[in-house]
């Protein structure tokens, strides 16, 4: 009797120890591999595959850049008559090719002068006032004084930022000193004109160089020229009709003090 009742209990042991061991070891398999299949597919997706794809399409997409902070944003493609240069450069393209949607601030215009060299005024930084070009013909007419004006003075004296060159009518304002309502007719906020000096070299004979050396100009204008105040006294200030717009003048002029007035005078001559 005690020989089987001991034997019983081992016998029932001996059955159900494994079946708790088989279906645990059955339900953890299928976990891992559902979770190892459901990793691996999203890296499979070809996400490396439509970068290329979108990178080839850029190039001929028509929608330019968005503006920013005033710029004028580069052409994504060249129009007819210009070259397609990535760095910007566009010496060699006619002036009739420029618009104000094909330039940046940094396209080079001229071998030695940027756009934005075009524009810049100390005046307006100090006091946030904008001064972008407001159509294609004051960009134009400033491209154009920077090959037909700038650009010879720069190739004989070197390096020079002009004072002046686009001065808008909001400029303009502030600088004379004049009402919201008052329009300037300078020719400055054409883009016509700009006010130059050279270090080491004295303002009139800048001026008389200009007469002499360059092909065409519309006013040379020696300004404020007073040798009592030093060879770099004043500025001169060239201008030059754009394209199409009339034959130049190339009057010569004086800026200078007449019986405690300042008045121009004919001919190139400094401060009495």
């Amino acid at each position: 009797m005690t020989t089987r009742q001991a034997s019983a209990p081992a016998r029932a042991t001996t059955k159900t120890a494994p079946a708790p061991v088989i279906p645990a070891a059955q339900k953890v398999a299928k976990p891992r591999a559902t979770k190892v299949s459901s990793e691996v597919k999203p890296k499979d997706v070809s996400k490396p595959r439509a970068t290329p794809v979108l990178a080839k399409a850029a190039p001929n997409e028509k929608t330019p850049p968005p503006r920013s902070r005033g710029v004028v944003p580069a052409a994504t493609i060249a129009p007819p008559g210009t070259t397609a240069n990535p760095a910007g450069d566009r010496v060699n393209d006619p002036i009739s090719a420029f618009s104000l949607n094909n330039v940046s601030y940094d396209t080079r215009i001229a071998p030695n002068f940027l756009v934005h060299e075009l524009t810049h005024s100390d005046l307006a930084d100090r006091r946030g006032i904008p001064n972008q070009f407001p159509s294609d013909n004051e960009l134009r007419a400033a491209i154009n004084l920077a090959r037909e004006v700038l650009q010879p003075i720069r190739d004989k004296f070197g390096s020079f930022t002009p004072n002046s060159v686009f001065r808008g009518q909001a400029l303009e304002r502030a600088l004379k000193n004049k009402p919201a309502t008052w329009l300037s007719t300078s020719q400055h906020a054409r883009g016509e004109a700009c006010d130059i000096e050279i270090v080491g070299m004295t303002t009139l004979a800048l001026a008389n160089w200009a007469k002499e050396n360059l092909k065409d100009f519309d006013q040379i204008i020696c300004e404020c020229y007073d040798p009592a105040k030093g060879p770099n006294s004043g500025w001169v200030h060239i201008s030059l009709k754009a394209p199409g717009t009339g034959e130049n003048r190339r009057q010569l002029l004086s800026y200078v003090m007449d019986h405690g007035k300042m008045v121009y005078v004919p001919g190139l001559i400094p401060n009495a």
